[in-house]
């Protein structure tokens, strides 16, 4: 640590006139012990040389000093652990001391100070910037950076997706914003970007060539662990997060992006261009637009476009949320077409549902009519067939069913003991019985019977009875004869 001059003679005046130790004259300047013994000479041996004690890592100095060598890296810990093994017996505390001094210090590297030819490189990135609060827990929140080299201008917005369709809507979006693209982006090296790379050998995202090819765009990635070469985007991002981000909460996406264009368009591109003082950037790139390629016409899709497969329950999985779909389509294959602002799906070309993406986590998206029709499915396939045989006799029978359901009766067991009375007393009795039923308004399954009764006695009916007969029983058609031949016979 190095102090000032007054601060040294400050040092010489307390230890030497006010005969201060040399902890306390450290603790009330605020400075380490070994920079007071430093200014007072103290920690340098006597002039004739002294005795100097020998250390435990002595024996082991060679070989630290090799093992550094070869890994200027390696932990004390680590290196303590080796050394152990051949014998040392001292702390990593003394180990640690003594790596202190010996460690090689990394290779001081000159930059080469590049600058880009206007339209001819964007840099791009992506910066964790904090998290939000979504149904079913948190998710990420990040910011996706454009930034033309040349003039600094940006485009930026917040994302909560990190997949490669997140990254194509960004590049497509901020290339619509700043009206053209450059010849060239720049990358990093994650796997959204690249699948694989050895060396200068890389194998992009398809969908990441894709896009390229329709903007004509060229690809280009950093060296692997050399931010320095996109230093553009590194450093707009650092002014993000010192003068958008700080001291400000984000509570919606939305308002969040809105909030962040306003202070890219009023704030981050008014200021000077680093480069050129006497130009802000927005001016730098007036100029710079000139140069940029022109966007194709249409633009590229920036849909998610897969094929999914629609469950027995009529729902469909994206991003761990479950999407319904109409009923008819269950344990079908259909299109799924998303963006980060709706879901569609699609049988062929028709569009067969439309929801607002959820981005929270393991939710239900449902649509009331796809809920109704299924209960409308649910609901006819309850049905029995004796339904069907009393409607095809009465058709107003469904006036009659709908006062049971108003008044709270089990459908199921009225429509059964209805039957009963069909087969009781047929159709001839029962028909007439019901339609007064109906118009009478009555909804008590007794008064019917009674009214099933008033018309057989009306038509001189015989007496309809029950006959049960067990199941060991067969059922058998009796044909009757003349009984008049019982008489003859006495």
């Amino acid at each position: 640590m190095t102090v000032t001059v007054e601060v040294e003679a400050e040092i010489c005046r307390l230890y030497y006139a006010e005969h201060w130790k040399v902890g306390t004259i450290a603790t009330q300047l605020g400075i380490h012990p070994d920079v007071v013994r430093r200014v007072l000479g103290l920690g340098e041996p006597p002039e004739g040389g002294a005795c100097v004690r020998p250390r435990l890592v002595d024996p082991y100095r060679e070989y630290i000093d090799d093992v550094l060598g070869r890994y200027p890296r390696l932990r004390a810990t680590r290196l303590h652990d080796m050394v152990r093994e051949r014998g040392f017996k001292g702390a990593v505390r003394t180990l640690r001391s003594y790596v202190e001094t010996v460690r090689p210090q990394p290779r001081k590297e000159a930059y080469l100070r590049l600058e880009s030819l206007p339209g001819e490189q964007a840099q791009i990135d992506w910066a964790h910037v904090g998290e939000l609060p979504v149904v079913g827990g948190r998710r990420a929140l990040w910011v996706f950076v454009m930034v033309l080299s040349w003039s600094r201008a940006m485009w930026a917005e917040l994302v909560m997706d990190l997949s490669v369709h997140s990254l194509v809507r960004s590049l497509v979006r901020a290339s619509k914003a700043l009206g053209g693209v450059t010849r060239q982006w720049l990358f990093d090296n994650p796997k959204t970007v690249v699948l694989e790379r050895h060396g200068d050998a890389t194998r992009f995202h398809p969908r990441l060539l894709e896009l390229c090819g329709a903007m004509r765009v060229q690809p280009r990635l950093c060296a692997v662990r050399r931010p320095e070469q996109k230093g553009r985007v590194e450093r707009s991002i650092r002014y993000l997060r010192e003068r958008f981000l700080a001291g400000r909460a984000i509570s919606s996406i939305d308002e969040g992006n809105r909030q962040l264009l306003r202070f890219i368009d009023e704030i981050a591109h008014p200021r000077p261009h680093p480069r050129i003082p006497d130009r802000s950037v927005g001016e730098t790139f007036a100029q710079e637009r000139g140069r940029l390629l022109a966007l194709p016409d249409p633009l590229p899709t920036i849909d998610q476009v897969e094929p999914v497969a629609v469950d027995r329950s009529a729902f469909i999985r994206f991003d761990t949320n479950l999407y319904s779909v109409p009923p008819r389509h269950t344990q079908r294959a259909l299109t799924l077409v998303a963006d980060d602002r709706q879901v569609r799906l699609l049988d062929g070309a028709e569009e067969v549902a439309r929801h607002d993406r959820c981005w929270g986590r393991r939710q239900t998206v449902e649509l009331v009519a796809h809920r109704q029709e299924l209960l409308d499915q649910r609901r006819a396939a309850r049905d029995l067939k004796g339904r069907d045989r009393l409607r095809v006799l009465v058709p107003d029978i469904d006036v009659l069913l709908e006062r049971w359901v108003e008044s709270g009766r089990n459908l199921g067991s009225l429509v059964a003991r209805t039957i009963k009375l069909l087969d009781l007393y047929g159709q001839e009795v029962f028909v007439p019985a019901i339609r007064v039923a109906i118009e009478r308004g009555l909804v008590d399954i007794g008064a019917l019977g009674v009214l099933c009764e008033h018309e057989r006695r009306a038509r001189s009916r015989p007496v309809p009875v029950e006959v049960n007969l067990p199941d060991h029983i067969a059922d058998r058609d009796v044909i009757p004869h003349d009984l008049e031949r019982y008489d003859a016979k006495r």
